[in-house]
């Protein structure tokens, strides 16, 4: 009897794409990945902004974010998957973030509020490249 990986390989080999092309077909499916794992981020996010706010306002919280706000958390989710020691790395500095901002809750609330309204008005009235998945 064969073992698994000897039957994934062989499967593998007989495992066709849409493409004739094995190098269109990674492109399909790195396509497909990350148009999915950006519409379920985009879900998540209103997700996580609707409970405290409108629909409409969530999207132009979202619509505010900064290119440079994104491509931060875009270099800090690499870090953390890139190795253990960068996942450590992370991990630690979100939660020492966690509990500072819970030692000083009233103000960082006022604060955060304060950059959440920043971020609304920057939004508003920009292009909807934020899809309204709350209609």
């Amino acid at each position: 009897m064969k073992n698994t990986a000897a039957r994934a390989r062989d499967k593998a080999v007989t495992l066709r794409g849409p493409s004739p092309n094995t190098a269109t077909n990674l492109a399909i499916a790195d396509i497909a990945l990350r148009g999915g794992t950006a519409i379920a981020r985009r879900a998540v996010e209103h997700a996580l902004l609707g409970k405290r706010y409108t629909p409409a306002k969530a999207k132009d919280i979202l619509r505010g974010r900064s290119f440079a706000q994104s491509m931060l958390h875009t270099a800090i989710a690499r870090v953390a998957m890139g190795s253990a020691p960068g996942a450590a790395l992370v991990i630690g500095g979100l939660a020492a973030k966690t509990l500072y901002e819970r030692s000083k809750a009233r103000k960082q609330r006022a604060r955060g509020e304060a950059e959440i309204q920043d971020m609304a008005e920057e939004g508003e009235g920009e292009s909807d490249l934020v899809p309204d998945l709350g209609a």
